[in-house]
Parts: C-alpha cells; sequence; structure tokens
C-alpha cells in the first residue's frame, strides 16, 4: 500500500469499470515534465513505502532540474519484467534454487514465484545452419532441440511450476516482436489499481517497446531477477533528451534509413545514460512500426530508452493486434487522465533538444563495422572502396589487382582486388573477390517487426523474379522473421514463392545475427575466403554489424533495410553501385537496375491494408504459451522443486543458499585477504563476465571435457548460463583482461599465494587454493569499473570465486549494486587515491575493519583498510541506499527475498 503522502489515489471509470489511479497533477511541477519521467513519478507515488521510496523522492521528481547532472538516486518498481533464454535461464535456476532452501528451511517451495509478471521468449537459440530450402524452417528447428534440450526441458518444468511466469517456446518469434504484438500492455491492471506499464528485460533491446509507449529498457539478470521477486531498481533520475520530429519521409525511405539517421545524430550529440523521447509534429506522422525500430536501436545510441508518448496510433496499433477494446478504451482514457497523451505542439521541460525532418532522410547502410556508421546509400560502393583498404594486406593494396574484364562490376576499377574461382558442390563454378556479400539476411528485431519494409523486401523479391533475377549463388540467404503473423501475411498476399526463388526461406524464428547466429558459410566459399584472405561482406536488417559478431568469415558487415538486403544479394558484391550500375539481366539480357524492382509506396501500402488484419494477431497469439508438439512432448518433473540432473553440463543448482539460516549471521570484518585480480581503468563486466566460445585449454573447457563432452559440443558460454561451475571458471578470464599481479599474461591469470613465490596460475584455480585455505579475496581497480552490459554473471562469478570486497577508484552504478547483491563489499578509494598512490602491488595481504556497524542498522561511511606492509587508509563505503544494506546482511539480494517472503 502506497503511503499517499500526497493524497494522490483517486479513481478512473472507463466503461463499466473503475481502477484506482495515483494521480500525477497532485505533485507540483508533475505538468512540465518529459513524459518519461511521468511515468517515473506514478512509479514512485504508487510504490511509496516512507522507507525506501520516500516523499522527498517524489517531490525531487516533481522539481526536477532539466539542467543538473543526476544525483538523485530513486527506486523503480518495474511492472512486469521479459527474458530471453540465454539471460532468462540464470535467473528460473535461482528461483528453482529458492525453493529448494525455502523447503530445508521448513517452509513451503510453492510460495516462491515471481511477485511480478514474468514472461520468456526462447530466440537466442536458433541458428540459420541451412538456408535456400523448403525444409530449412524444420531442420533448424530439429537441430536446435537436439542442442538445447536440457535447457528447454528446464524451462518447460519452470512454466508448469510457477505462478506469474510464462515461457513462449521456440520458433514463435522474437522476444521484443512478441512483446509489442502481444505481451505489452501499455496500461497495466493488476489488483484493482490502473497504471503505466513498464518493465525491465534481460537484452537491450528491450527497448523496442518505447514505440508502443512502455518505458523499459535492459538489465542484468540480477536486476531482472530482483524485479521478479518484487525489488524495486535503483537508478538515478536521468537526464532527457527531447528529439523533435518534423515533417514526414519521403516516398522510398524506409524506416531504417530513418533510424540510421537517428542512430548517427544521437551518437554524435552523446546521449549514454539518457533518456531520449520523440515529440513534437512529425511524431504523430510516425507509423507505430517506424517508432518501434527507432525504440529498438536505442542501445545503438547508447540512451537508457528511447520513448513515444501515447496517442491515436498507439490505439491504432493496439486494436490491430488484437488487445480487447476494453483495454484500448482504458489505454486512452488513462493517458489523458494523466497528461501522458502527445500533443504535438506542446515543449516539455528537456535537458537537451535535437530536431530532424523527416522529409530530409535519404536511403542509407551502415558499416563496415558499426551502426552509427551511417552511409548514403549512393556513396556506399566509393565507401567501400575506401574501406576495404583496412582489411586487406599491405601488398596487395599496393598491386590493386583488377578484375578479369569480363566478370568486372562497374564499380571496381582501382578497388583492391583478388579473383578467386569457387567450385560449387554442382560442378560449377563462379568468383568472389573482396566486397563479395556473402550473407544477405532478413532478421532481428530492428526491421523484422516492421510489415512496411518486410513487404517491401517481397515486393523487391517479386519484382526481381518476374524479371529473371535471383541471388548469385555465393550469397548465403536468409528469413528469419519476428514472428509468425510475418510468413502469415507473406503467405496471404502470395508473396512467399517470390522469397523462396530469390533464396530467402524461412530459417527460424529468432536472432540470427546479432548474437553470431549466422550459421556457416557454405564449405566451398569459407574455405576460398579464409584461404585468399578476402575481405567478404554481409548485409543483414539486423541492429549490430561489429566486427566479428555476424560470422567469424566475414570481416565487414553493413546493416540495411530489408528490400535492400534483397537487392545486395541479388547484386552479390558491394562494389556495385547499386543505385546506378545493374543488379543483374533479365531473361532478354537486358539489365535490371534498382529502380526497375523498387515497389512504390501505395503498392507496400496496399499490401499492408490488404493483407493484415487483426484475425491474423489473434491466430498467431491465441494459444502461444502452448507451443508445438515437439515443445509439449519434453519429458519434465512435475513437482514443485526441480530435479537436478547430477551429470547436467548445462543446468546445476548453484551453492547460494547452502548452509543458509533462517536469521542472517552478523556481518563480520574482513581480515588476511589476498588480491585476486589488480585491474587499471575501465575495465567492463565484459571483460569479467565468460561470454563466447568456450576454448579446450581454459578451466572451462577442461571441466566439459571431465564431463565427457567432445570439443564441437561445447556450445558457448552463453548457452550454458545456467551451469555455475562453467560460468565461475570463465570469470576474469577474458583475453582483453589484464591482471597486473600477473605482467605480461592476458586472460584468466593470477598469482596464486596459496604457494610458495605466488607462481602464476589461472583465476579460477587459484580461487580454489585460497577458497579450501579459508582465505577471503579482494579486487583492486581503476576508475569506471564495471562499465557494459554483461552484467549478472560479472557480479555472480565474482562472488562464487570468493571475492568479498572490491576497492575502486569509481564504479558503473548497477554493477556496483549488482556486487552488493551477491554480498560483496564495493568499496572506493579515497579522493584522488589510487593503488598506484598508495603503493599497493596487490601482492599484500588486507583487513578491513568498521564493517561491523552495519549490525547496527547503520551504514558505516568509511572502513578502515590496513595491510601486512603497513599501508593504512580509510576506503568510502558504497553502500548507497537502506535497502542495499539490507541486502549485504543478508549476505545478498536472493538470501534477504527468501527470508522476507517466508515471513510473510
Amino acid at each position: 500500500m502506497s503511503a499517499n503522502s500526497f493524497d494522490a489515489r483517486s479513481t478512473l471509470r472507463v466503461g463499466d469499470e473503475s481502477y484506482e489511479i495515483f494521480r500525477l497533477d497532485k505533485v507540483e511541477g508533475s505538468a512540465r515534465l518529459p513524459y518519461s519521467l511521468k511515468v517515473l513519478l506514478e512509479n514512485l507515488l504508487r510504490t511509496e513505502d516512507g522507507a525506501n521510496i520516500t516523499a522527498d523522492h517524489i517531490r525531487a521528481i516533481g522539481g526536477w532540474d532539466s539542467q543538473a547532472q543526476p544525483s538523485q538516486e530513486i527506486q523503480f518498481t518495474p511492472a512486469r519484467v521479459i527474458m530471453q533464454d540465454f539471460t532468462g535461464v540464470p535467473c528460473v535456476v535461482d528461483l528453482a534454487t529458492m525453493r529448494e532452501a525455502v523447503k530445508e528451511l521448513g517452509g513451503d517451495p510453492a510460495k516462491i514465484n515471481p511477485l511480478a509478471p514474468a514472461e520468456l521468449v526462447i530466440d537466442h537459440s536458433v541458428i540459420a545452419d541451412k538456408f535456400g530450402t523448403k525444409d530449412a524452417f524444420g531442420q533448424n528447428v530439429e537441430l536446435e532441440y537436439g542442442r538445447n534440450k536440457e535447457r528447454y526441458q528446464f524451462l518447460r518444468w519452470g512454466q508448469t511450476a510457477f505462478d506469474e511466469f510464462k515461457v513462449v517456446p521456440p520458433g514463435t518469434g522474437i522476444v521484443h516482436q512478441v512483446n509489442i504484438e502481444h505481451l505489452a500492455r501499455t496500461v497495466m491492471v493488476r489488483g484493482g489499481q490502473a497504471y503505466p506499464d513498464t518493465l525491465v528485460g534481460t537484452d537491450s533491446h528491450t527497448t523496442m517497446v518505447n514505440g508502443l509507449g512502455v518505458l523499459g529498457w535492459g538489465v542484468g539478470g540480477i536486476e531482472a531477477e530482483a524485479a521478479m521477486l518484487g525489488q524495486p531498481v535503483s537508478m538515478l533520475i536521468p537526464r532527457v533528451v527531447g528529439f523533435k520530429l518534423t515533417g514526414e519521409l519521403k516516398p522510398g525511405t524506409t524506416a531504417t534509413d530513418l533510424v540510421l539517421t537517428i542512430t548517427e545524430m544521437l551518437r554524435k550529440h552523446g546521449v549514454v545514460g539518457k533518456f531520449v523521447e520523440f515529440y513534437g509534429e512529425g511524431v504523430a506522422a510516425t507509423s507505430l512500426a517506424n517508432r518501434a525500430t527507432i525504440g529498438n536501436m536505442s542501445p545503438e545510441f547508447g540512451s537508457t530508452a528511447a520513448i513515444f508518448p501515447i496517442d491515436g496510433e498507439t490505439l491504432n496499433y493496439l486494436r490491430l493486434t488484437g488487445r480487447s477494446e476494453q483495454q484500448v478504451a482504458l489505454v486512452e482514457a488513462y493517458a489523458k487522465e494523466q497528461g501522458l497523451w502527445l500533443d504535438p505542439k506542446a515543449e516539455p521541460d528537456f535537458s537537451e533538444k535535437l530536431e530532424l525532418d523527416l522529409a530530409t532522410v535519404v536511403p542509407s547502410i551502415a558499416g563496415p563495422k558499426r551502426p552509427q556508421d551511417r552511409i548514403v546509400l549512393a556513396n556506399a560502393a566509393q565507401q567501400f572502396a575506401q574501406d576495404v583498404r583496412n582489411y586487406v594486406s599491405d601488398d596487395e593494396e599496393a598491386g590493386k589487382e583488377s578484375f578479369p574484364a569480363s566478370d568486372a562490376p562497374a564499380s571496381s576499377n582501382g578497388v583492391p582486388s583478388k579473383p578467386t574461382t569457387v567450385t560449387a558442390p554442382d560442378g560449377s563454378t563462379y568468383e568472389i573477390d573482396h566486397g563479395a556479400v556473402t550473407v544477405a539476411a532478413i532478421t532481428s528485431c530492428t526491421n523484422t517487426s516492421n510489415p512496411y519494409v518486410m513487404v517491401a523486401a517481397a515486393l523487391v523479391a517479386k519484382k526481381a523474379v518476374e524479371r529473371g533475377l535471383t541471388r548469385k549463388p555465393w550469397v548465403k540467404t536468409t528469413l528469419a522473421p519476428g514472428s509468425k503473423v510475418v510468413t502469415d501475411y507473406f503467405d496471404k498476399a502470395g508473396l512467399t514463392p517470390y522469397l523462396d526463388k530469390v533464396g530467402f526461406n524461412l530459417v527460424g524464428y529468432g536472432c540470427t545475427t546479432c548474437i553470431g547466429n549466422s550459421g556457416p558459410l557454405p564449405e566451398e566459399v569459407s574455405k576460398a575466403v579464409n584461404d585468399n584472405d578476402l575481405a567478404v561482406t554481409s548485409v543483414l536488417s539486423g541492429n549490430r554489424n561489429f566486427e566479428g559478431r555476424i560470422n567469424p568469415d566475414v570481416k565487414m558487415n553493413y546493416l540495411a533495410s530489408p528490400p535492400l538486403v534483397v537487392a545486395y544479394a541479388i547484386a552479390g558484391s558491394m562494389k556495385v553501385d547499386i543505385t546506378k550500375d545493374a543488379l543483374g539481366a533479365d531473361q532478354d539480357g537486358k539489365p535490371v537496375f534498382l529502380a526497375d524492382i523498387w515497389p512504390t509506396e501505395a503498392e507496400v501500402n496496399d499490401v499492408v491494408a490488404n493483407a493484415i488484419g487483426e484475425d491474423m494477431f489473434n491466430k498467431s497469439y491465441q494459444d502461444v504459451f502452448a507451443g508445438d508438439a515437439q515443445w509439449q512432448a519434453l519429458p519434465i518433473p512435475t513437482g514443485n522443486t526441480f530435479e537436478w540432473d547430477a551429470e547436467s553440463t548445462y543446468v546445476r543448482k548453484p551453492p547460494y543458499f547452502e548452509g543458509m539460516a533462517m536469521d542472517p549471521a552478523p556481518v563480520e570484518d574482513i581480515t588476511g585477504a589476498r588480491v585476486l585480480a589488480k585491474l587499471g581503468d575501465s575495465v567492463t563486466t565484459d571483460h569479467i563476465s565468460p561470454a563466447g566460445a568456450i576454448k579446450a585449454d581454459t578451466p572451462a573447457g577442461k571441466y566439459l571435457t571431465e564431463h565427457g563432452i567432445e570439443r564441437r559440443d561445447f556450445n558457448s558460454y552463453g548457452s550454458r548460463r545456467g551451469n555455475h561451475e562453467v560460468m565461475i571458471r570463465g570469470t576474469f578470464a577474458n583475453i582483453r583482461l589484464r591482471n597486473q599481479i600477473a605482467p605480461g599474461t592476458e586472460g584468466g591469470y593470477t598469482r596464486d599465494f596459496t604457494q610458495a613465490d605466488g607462481p602464476v596460475s589461472f583465476i579460477y584455480d587459484a580461487s580454489q587454493n585460497y577458497q579450501a585455505a579459508g582465505t577471503p579475496l579482494a579486487i583492486l581497480a581503476g576508475k569506471e569499473y564495471g562499465s557494459g552490459s554483461s552484467r549478472d554473471w560479472a557480479a555472480k562469478g565474482t562472488a562464487l570465486l570468493g571475492v568479498k570486497a572490491v576497492i575502486a577508484e569509481s564504479y558503473e552504478r548497477i554493477h556496483r549494486s549488482n556486487l552488493i547483491g551477491m554480498g560483496v563489499l564495493p568499496l572506493q578509494f579515497p579522493e584522488g587515491q589510487n593503488a598506484e598512490t598508495l603503493g599497493l602491488t596487490g601482492e599484500e595481504a588486507f583487513s578491513f575493519t568498521g564493517v561491523t556497524e552495519l549490525n547496527n542498522g547503520t551504514t558505516p561511511r568509511t572502513v578502515k583498510v590496513t595491510t601486512d606492509t603497513g599501508v593504512e587508509f580509510d576506503a568510502v563505503v558504497r553502500i548507497d541506499t537502506p535497502g542495499e544494506a539490507d541486502y549485504y546482511r543478508n549476505g545478498g539480494i536472493l538470501q534477504y527475498v527468501l527470508r522476507s517472503l517466508i515471513r510473510s
């Protein structure tokens, strides 16, 4: 129950229903606030408890100074949590483990459930192994189940065992598209209350839902678990950047062109850690699909969120996607009552402002390695000719060989070249060179939720087929839509056969590029590329084109709209200027240009209007959590607690609650700690957290080998996030990590001072020796410790390695909070000092005294740090809120929540 200090509790009647609401106009200053801060304000009004959320916090938002630097911390309680399978599995593992702990403490395990609705969509496990055939989708799903059976059985059990936890099975859609098409409420109804739908998600592109007026963003697994269990997310009231849209897009430009332009502008401006909010008359001219596309790219331009207010376009989309009339009416009434409805002429109080005339947007792509590196399409071939020189050998660059005249695309002159003959399995031959498009992927949540660009792609395919064109034989073409609705409207419009004929057969519903799930290139293409060190390319409609991320054989990666992906598959090379050069020749030998097969805006709109309807969404989502026969046939335990498989290398019971008593033991000072790692500035959670492939000669690889896993079946750290044994062996093991205790090494090495002379050792092996000896561990670090996105295992792995304290010059806020959530004490060097100025080498033994003051219900401002070499200083205690102090006293957030749930 809210303390209701502002007398904001009221009633809203919509039709025959009445809802309790908390009125924003009861707080002075609320009317001038940006939309996003009004949502935060309502959140605090409704959850005010007088302790973690106080009237002062509410007044801080009402009196928000748009020009001040963020300093006021608040506790945000999201309405729900959304997860994808890689990052969601550890959350469910922890819930399952909490059930066992409750049972051991004499409680009812069935009472451990998410306290906020939690939904998980399995979309990150599909890999485009098969392509270009009608049965590619079925084959890829079969391979997916084979690789991930253990994980899927576990999630299937969780779906049946937990209240408020739902799983969208494999082969359904991408998490963010399923979210906007079905899961998002825009206005939430729960316990008789109506309030803005808000969420956190375990994927950075959770921000796609911002296009629907829903405030949410990506977080690490620990924050997601905390939110599931009813705990607030700690955050600073942010700066809000107002982005004014005017005018309308010109015919021939797409949502992708728009979002690449916005990404370029916001990256240049600098919006990291800020909210971006779109306003102005141009918003009304921006379709919901385009708004979602823009929101999705928020991580690419660096903002926390990128949100659009609610308006008539929002309501139209909610109706189209099958939301009830009562829900649509509630969204409209609530938004208008609370001042959350778009006023195109309003100028809210923003920290900073930018403006874009939509009519100035031109066709664009981005690359070859970052989404913010926009290239005007007309300049793409010329820009490629310059950029490719960064990817070829020096002697080749000096020689600048040229294509044989017969095969030369018009734009190849003067570009580094290494023509290579490839023999296909059927015996035919062709030549590829630098710039060859080897992957053309219509994929990922950025664009596949947008029917206008998807229909445009299908119409390009149709017109190409009618002129006798198809993809080049070296191009791997894949279609991975964000939901089954997409293939339904392709079928209804009669466009699927044309996509198939150009090679864009359905390969899966999921994320097939942004996390490297593009699958292998055909063997003969891969061999030619690697034997000749060719700088080949990918063209994809996704959102992430970072180096090495799409495919290990592909050096240069370009973001493009779905219709341009089809066009480049036909052209076959980035050397082709597709705005001028022929893509190929028709049946009569006449050249065919992009303009000949590019659909008009009227053609696209006609298909969208006639092929997409509410019935399609109702059909796709009427039983979305049930899954197909293969999902339903998975054998699962039936009890309230999970039957852990002792032989599983994917899902194991973590040790967080071993030996836990109902009452927490008193906090103790830390004595005799040794340093596991001494690190420099800007060490990120991506340095700390395990990621990518598992190498055979590492502790994680050795563990899998010892458990009978063949090297080919190691899979990735991401797929094994539910196994703490694998994950702790990969913590602090990133090859880019430099541990100053072990100079000259790269990766997961330290010195083990349990042995004479402290020999160099794997961090994991040294940790085991220290823990066996009862020696606590510490980390020394520099500035900005823990920035980055791979958050949950950066904190979990640290704790499970036996680290009790971290001393850094400064922290990324969320990692600092996560360390507390895992029972690790975050300390800060005194202002102006660091390990070097204090003469610390990392070879010392450390003691931390004064920590026990926490037992008195207060948090000490500093603790005394001493070493066995005589160094002494006062470290600042970075437990910043009463809630964090409670977490630390309990040994971590999970232990705190568990005890609270048992007591309640």
